[in-house]
């Protein structure tokens, strides 16, 4: 009867990176080292935000919510990877394939949404600098702070739901390390069309909109920055939009390459490991070695360490 969800499977089985199965060991330890220093890298930098009074600015406050962001991205991806790599049944209930589903492309989303807001910041602060305190106040940073997560968990509903409605009665291998969209997609025995499309036009509003939202603000930052006529204050100002900028050519280079086409392929899982594990584990250092005032901050509090222990 057509209308009706036929759906006949209980789980899904992860193909992952099976095809190199005499480095599964070498990519567990890898993956494993890089969640580790990604997950206590974000802590330590959110932590020297919190105490660090020199810190408490809209800047490190919109960073303080992206380290907490990417901890949470990364753990709902990378424990499942490092699962598989070492499991001989690397399965998935059909319900969790979906929760996991539904949860990254959630805070994928608001990654993307983000990005997009620390470099508004940037723009006000650098193109408005005598009305920045009092535009970005505490209130303002706070509603801008909940935006993408309001949208990061509304955009990826639809094209979630379509996907679920579709009919599983067959195949059940996905090519992939996790329950991504396109890959689950292609193992339906229903036409995916629609569900293809709202993925489609879900990428496009979700990863696209905000990447030309940031080519524009950084395009009005360059043309502000170069009229700037001391090359200190010139390099002052660049020096503070070049963190955020590796960090967003980083997630939106690979995200673009994958999600703004409907139909996934089998080199996506391994674009899949630049957004997921390489990027995170960079994230933090780039933070901090490409960031005098977090440089600053460390000396300090590691001053204040020393003295304390030798009294």
């Amino acid at each position: 009867m057509e209308g009706v969800n036929t759906t006949t499977l209980m789980e899904f089985v992860f193909l992952g990176f099976s095809s190199f199965q005499k480095y599964q060991n070498f990519l567990f330890c890898a993956v494993l080292l890089a969640y580790i220093t990604c997950v206590l890298g974000n802590i330590a930098i959110f932590v020297l935000i919190r105490i660090e009074s020199s810190l408490h600015t809209p800047m490190y406050f919109f960073i303080s919510t992206f380290t907490v962001l990417e901890i949470f991205f990364v753990s709902v991806t990378v424990p499942n990877l490092l699962a598989i790599l070492i499991q001989t049944e690397k399965t998935i209930s059909f319900f969790g394939c979906f929760t996991q589903m539904y949860a990254f492309n959630g805070l994928g989303i608001t990654e993307c949404f983000l990005l997009s807001v620390m470099v508004f910041d940037r723009y006000l602060a650098i193109t408005n600098p005598l009305r920045y305190s009092a535009i970005m106040n505490s209130r303002f940073c706070y509603g801008l702070a909940v935006l993408p997560w309001f949208f990061g968990f509304t955009i990826p509903l639809f094209a979630t739901i379509e996907t679920f409605l579709l009919d599983f009665c067959g195949p059940n291998k996905i090519d992939h390390f996790f329950c991504d969209l396109s890959a689950v997609q292609n193992l339906a025995c229903s036409d995916p069309f629609v569900s293809n499309i709202t993925t489609a036009g879900g990428s496009l509003i979700s990863i696209v909109l905000p990447f030309f939202v940031l080519v524009g603000f950084y395009i009005r930052i360059i043309y502000t920055v170069l009229k700037i006529k001391s090359k200190e204050g010139k390099k002052k100002a660049f020096s503070t939009c070049s963190s955020h900028l590796i960090v967003a050519s980083l997630f939106y280079g690979s995200a673009i390459i994958v999600y703004v086409r409907p139909k996934g392929s089998h080199y996506d899982k391994f674009l899949a490991l630049v957004y997921t594990v390489v990027a995170p584990v960079l994230n933090p250092f780039i933070y901090t070695f490409r960031n005098r005032e977090v440089k600053n901050a460390v000396r300090k509090l590691a001053r204040q360490v020393i003295t304390k222990s030798q009294c």
